[in-house]
């Protein structure tokens, strides 16, 4: 019987596996780095561990010092969550030898299907040896792990070592192991996984399947349950597959097997012996808490025979502090306020003031909307993403609206393809042209009190914004009556938070929420500029500047000062968020200055080169 469970984990999995324990009577124990002290499952949980240090390898990759935890704060169980060492058979076997629960697979299944090689060795398949010209394109692929990292598409026999090269070194951050394998990559297929649940009497449930091919980076960004327009056989023989690996290695708990389908082939992956991040659509069709049925399974409950029957459409998406427009650039700072609709399931390690930091994955939370049918799920999930208040860094929040708004998408004629095809339309800014005016009117307000009408005719006022990565200006007026106006707009209210326009007839209101320079008009968000700008904060052209917090991991072999170099050419990486970032340069000519070396610790905006332009 557990009675204290420690999560092995941090963030949004934490927050989510506590929520079960509550509802279960179990009490819950939480790990904390020395960056996540005061994170939210650190702030939820009964009682919390720390971990000193900030990087993974010394923390939460550091099974030892879990364990340790798990037997200071008298826990009787253990849950990995995903990632870190969800996937670690030393670390389970770790659990099993202080005399704890692992609530998980066994480690020899683990072992057997954590490595991607020996799993493929496993089902019946092998990866690629000698690369040719004839095998390409070609995907290299971490061995252990997950999540979209060390994984690299080479489409050129000349990129295959650099690829190599840049995989090892992330997946031996992420994961603590540099294997990295090659296979085939199959272009515009479909990303199709299976759920299984097994027990120790035997029963293994294949509850259904999902569907996760909007990808980024290889990391999933849009997932449903069930995956759409599968034909019946296909799906059958899908689960006659997921049901065929979990027995082949005596599996116990909850797993995903992943596929990539085309037409109607279906091509192994590999097997997660864990709980997915995308769980919650198929939580919400089967109504099922998978986090509770491994508790179950722990303790040592038979499954029944059959799994419930699945009702209706699930879909999720994954709000990340990122910048779609600029290669997925991860953003950080302060999340000031963050706030969903009701109609919609939440699953986030984050509330209003939490610091999104540099060290982990950019992950704010998961939203989870079911429904009867697949058009009035997607429906209900972009109006609530829409409807969502995330005041702070930048997200992906835009583009998840646009993508599932998308006619590919809400025609299941979608692929692991699709950003490679629509990313530049789908992140195209469509700024609200009066948005900048709220803000300026929210601001002016107070500063009306202070005389702002003046009895001689002037100028108007103006202020100066950036709004989705461009300058703008608008112009306002103080009345005799003491309120305000502008060319072509009729202010019908304006306050410090609510501005009310009407333009053409139409009226519309804005929220307004200011943070420093920092100004949230509804869902837009402006930076406000200086009246003069600062003379210091200009760089040369073809300066690289860092486009977040981060280490200097690399930098390109034979890139020095003085060294000539083509426009798009690799010239260092930077690791943020447990993923590498490749710096470019932006044009051909001469590396005139390089400021970066491997290990330096950058901030945003720090000058990494100055690249200048041969004529």
């Amino acid at each position: 019987m557990i009675s204290t469970l420690l999560v092995a984990n941090r963030g949004e999995i934490a927050c989510r596996i506590f929520r079960t324990c509550r509802e279960l009577g179990i009490r819950t124990v939480a790990v904390h780095s020395d960056p996540d002290a005061n994170a939210l499952h650190a702030r939820v949980a009964d009682a919390a561990v720390r971990l000193p240090g900030a990087a993974p390898a010394d923390t939460y990759l550091d099974a030892g010092l879990i364990v340790k935890a798990a037997v200071a704060a008298g826990a009787d169980a253990v849950h990995p969550g995903y990632g870190f060492l969800s996937e670690n058979a030393d670390f389970a076997r770790a659990v099993l030898d202080a005399g704890l629960v692992w609530v998980g697979p066994p480690p020899e299944a683990i072992e057997a299907m954590a490595s991607k090689t020996r799993a493929k060795e496993l089902m019946g398949l092998a990866p690629l040896g000698e690369v040719t010209e004839a095998d390409l394109p070609v995907l290299v692929k971490a061995a252990a792990g997950g999540g979209g990292r060390g994984m690299r598409v080479v489409r050129h026999l000349d990129d295959l070592d650099t690829a190599l090269q840049s995989a090892r070194s992330e997946a031996a951050s992420a994961f603590g192991d540099g294997e990295v394998f090659v296979e085939p990559y199959v272009e515009n297929g479909r990303h199709v996984e299976v759920q299984i649940l097994a027990d120790t009497h035997g029963t293994v449930w294949p509850l259904g399947t999902r569907d996760c091919s909007l990808q980024r980076r290889h990391q999933k960004v849009v997932e449903e349950s069930p995956a759409p327009g599968l034909p019946e056989p296909l799906t059958d023989e899908l689960h006659t597959l997921a049901v065929r690996a979990a027995r082949a290695v005596d599996y116990v708990g909850a797993g995903t097997v992943e596929f990539l389908v085309a037409g109607d082939q279906a091509h192994f992956l590999e097997m997660n012996t864990r709980l997915q991040v995308e769980h919650p659509v198929t939580e919400a069709v089967f109504g099922l808490d998978l986090v509770a049925e491994q508790f179950r399974i722990a303790e040592g409950h038979a499954l029944p025979d059959a799994p419930p029957r699945a009702r209706g459409h699930a879909v999720e998406a994954r709000l990340y502090a990122e910048d779609p427009a600029r290669d997925w650039a991860p953003q950080t700072g302060a999340l000031h306020r963050f706030a969903v609709p009701d109609s919609v399931r939440l699953d986030t390690g984050f509330t209003d003031g939490d610091e999104i930091g540099v060290h982990y994955d950019p992950m704010l939370a998961k939203l989870v909307a079911h429904a009867p049918t697949r058009a009035e799920a997607i429906r209900k999930l972009a109006a609530a993403l829409e409807q969502s208040t995330i005041h702070g860094p930048l997200t992906n929040r835009d583009l998840l609206v646009a993508s599932l708004r998308h006619d590919e998408f809400t025609s299941a004629r979608m692929d692991t393809g699709f950003y490679d095809r629509h990313l530049t339309d789908l992140t195209e800014p469509t700024p609200d042209p009066c948005a900048p005016l709220a803000a300026a009117l929210a601001d002016a307000h107070d500063r009306s009190r202070f005389g702002g009408w003046r009895n001689v005719p002037s100028q108007p006022q103006v202020k100066r914004y950036t709004m989705a990565g461009e300058e703008t200006e608008v112009r306002y007026r103080h009345t005799r009556a003491g309120g305000l106006e502008a060319d072509g707009v009729r202010v019908v209210h304006a306050d410090a938070r609510l501005v009310v326009l009407e333009v053409d007839g139409v009226r519309r209101s804005y929220e307004v929420a200011r943070y420093g320079d920092e100004i949230h008009a509804n869902t837009t968000r402006l930076t406000a500029l200086p009246r003069f700008p600062d003379p210091t904060a200009q760089h040369a052209p073809g300066s690289l500047l860092a486009p977040m917090p981060g280490t200097v991991v690399r930098v390109a072999d034979g890139v020095t000062a003085g060294a000539a170099v083509r426009a798009g050419e690799p010239l260092l990486w930077l690791e943020a968020m447990k993923m590498e970032h490749k710096i470019t340069a932006p044009v051909s000519g001469t590396l005139s200055a390089l400021n970066a070396v491997p290990g330096q610790q950058v901030t945003v905006g720090s000058l990494l080169a100055v690249v200048q332009n041969t004529p």
